[in-house]
């Protein structure tokens, strides 16, 4: 059973141009987005840069104005309450952002950093916030040496693991992670990744998981997204994604994926360049007379495609 709903939401922005300054276009970042989220499962959101990921994830928090759409959560419309501070949406949704760093005030200690949730949604005394920020250290494998020190001391491993900490200071129900690992050397990747694993076992934790790292998102999430110019072009299981792929832009993203395995190596490049070819060729099939994504068509009860019905 959901306990949130995105009904078609939409994020466009305004281009404005002539001797007036008026509206003469504009860009579509998100365009009509609808998804359902369940307790404790991990749902991908995957495509190139600016394919609206982020904005999607921004708009959700309250962080993007939404031209239309609407944001359903344990069955109350909180679209507009997104920006009040003392909504529960605010505490119950939280957000892991893509550049740790630029997230943190830098004039800030790691103690006054994850106080600042617990001071805005937790009416706890001063020994029981200090008890509070001590298990969240420990939850992200931090010693309590870290309280006193700033931002710039610490590696960008180190930064995501207090971001981490800081966003699920308030037991949230969902955390939307913006792409939380991509700055990162691969073996701080794995460490993060699987912090977020214990920490979503333990708490039972919805994510939304930004990503355009399809090896990444294949390990984290149950169900997958497929998002292009602020469409889904196919959404379903890992399993129908990966072993059932169907819209032309997913087998492009797919067959990108990194391989380390040498003896495959060049069949893997005429893998990609026959998948290219087809795109080139076949592309217009899957767009309409503006370059625009197809609606989605269920072609099973987990998996839809975005296409015409001669596809």
């Amino acid at each position: 059973m959901s306990f949130m709903q995105i009904n078609d939401l939409n994020v466009h922005y305004p281009i404005r141009g002539g001797f007036f300054n008026t509206v003469i276009d504009k860009v579509y970042a998100v365009d009509g987005v609808t998804m359902e989220f369940e307790k404790g499962k991990t749902y991908g959101l995957v495509g190139e840069s600016g394919s609206g990921k982020s904005t999607t994830g921004k708009a959700i928090i309250g962080l993007e104005k939404i031209t239309s759409g609407q944001i359903f959560y344990e069955g109350e419309d909180v679209t507009n309450q997104r920006r009040n501070r003392n909504s529960a949406y605010n505490k119950d949704i939280q957000m892991i952002f893509q550049d740790s760093h630029s997230s943190m005030n830098p004039r800030k200690r790691v103690l006054d950093i994850l106080a600042e949730p617990i001071r805005n949604f937790m009416k706890l005394s001063d020994q029981e916030e200090r008890k509070r920020i001590k298990e969240l250290l420990a939850i992200v494998g931090m010693s309590e040496d870290v309280l006193l020190k700033y931002p710039h001391e610490f590696s960008g491993g180190q930064k995501q693991r207090l971001g981490i900490a800081r966003a699920v200071a308030c037991n949230p129900k969902m955390i939307i992670a913006d792409e939380p690992v991509s700055a990162l050397d691969l073996s701080v990747q794995a460490q993060v990744l699987n912090f977020m694993k214990d920490i979503q076992n333990e708490y039972g934790l919805t994510y939304l998981f930004i990503s355009h790292d399809l090896g990444v998102v294949k390990h984290m999430c149950d169900h997958i997204s497929i998002m292009y110019k602020g469409r889904f072009v196919e959404t379903g299981t890992r399993h129908d994604i990966y072993r059932n792929p169907q819209h032309i832009y997913t087998n492009r993203l797919l067959s990108a994926i990194p391989n380390i395995e040498p003896e495959t190596r060049l069949e893997r490049k005429v893998i990609r360049q026959k998948v290219e070819e087809s795109y080139q060729k076949e592309q217009h099939q899957y767009y309409d007379e503006h370059g625009k994504v197809y609606p989605l068509k269920s072609i099973s009860e987990t998996h839809m495609v975005a296409m015409t019905g001669g596809i």
